[in-house]
């Protein structure tokens, strides 16, 4: 099994733990990664420019396609974006032309063969929850956990094809076979506060704290990510926090988490 990583932009400056507890995991479980010259998905040109950003996305499925791999990305930032730009690209025509025009002029061509993976359902889909159950070899007996999904995953749902975007239990599940107890709470669903930050910093810190406070009323101990947009998120509010009365709660990566259920090294994984 490979694959080419596509890491982002924020995974490698900001949070290499998730890098390398990915690269430990997928290892320990033998998928072959990757490493291609990509470059940024794309998605801080959305809002500027629509060709910028799906010329941006396409290159990089063009350079997956180049090696006859498809795309994994533990960002779900980048999931999204990379699966909106196919989700364009296949129903614009006119947009496609231009993009093709655009990457001829690289020597490259985007046909639509390599498909975009997020980590999570490579390992409870094509890994399987049942193989990945029976590398645990030091479960996380008793911590309770609250799965953030994020919104990149999850919406919409046509693009995404993640889970059920309403009442999703794919997180929850991975969760489980760490041997860890996936907690119900009602904010699990809601946005981080990420997107807002720099247009309305009280918001995002409000939104970000209630999901905090959420997950800590409802029993979590440990906040448990898949992107890397709301891990720093969170971990960033927290140590920003003044008031003694802001609750602080555990960030994990799930990388992290299954890691250490499979006993791996704590270096490793990037804690």
């Amino acid at each position: 099994m490979k694959y080419a990583l596509f890491l982002g932009c924020k995974i490698p400056s900001r949070l290499p733990a998730y890098a390398a507890s990915t690269r430990a995991v997928l290892q320990h479980l033998g998928v072959t990664l990757v490493d291609l010259e990509f470059n940024c998905c794309g998605y801080p040109a959305r809002d500027v420019s629509r060709d910028a950003f799906v010329l941006a996305a396409a290159r990089n499925l063009a350079l997956a396609e180049r090696a006859g791999l498809n795309l994994l990305t533990p960002c779900a930032c980048c999931f999204g974006t990379l699966r909106h730009a196919i989700t364009f690209l296949d129903e614009d025509a006119a947009l496609r032309s231009r993009i093709t025009q655009a990457l001829a002029a690289e020597g490259m061509v985007w046909s639509g063969t390599s498909q975009v993976e997020h980590v999570l359902p490579l390992l409870a889909r094509v890994i399987g929850v049942d193989a990945l159950t029976e590398a645990v070899r030091a479960p996380r007996t008793g911590l309770r956990v609250a799965a953030q999904y994020g919104c990149h995953t999850l919406r919409p749902s046509n693009v995404a094809r993640f889970d059920n975007p309403l009442a999703p239990t794919i997180f929850e599940d991975l969760i489980s076979l760490t041997g860890a107890t996936p907690i119900d709470w009602p904010r699990k669903l809601d946005c981080c506060g990420d997107p807002l930050h720099g247009a309305n910093t009280p918001l995002s810190e409000q939104m970000t704290l209630a999901k905090i406070a959420d997950a800590l009323a409802s029993g979590a101990e440990v906040m448990c990510t898949a992107c890397p947009h709301c891990h720093l998120r969170f971990d960033g509010v927290q140590a920003l926090a003044t008031d003694s009365a802001d609750a602080s709660i555990r960030t994990l990566l799930y990388t992290q988490l299954l890691g250490l259920a499979f006993g791996l090294p704590e270096k490793s994984l990037g804690l």
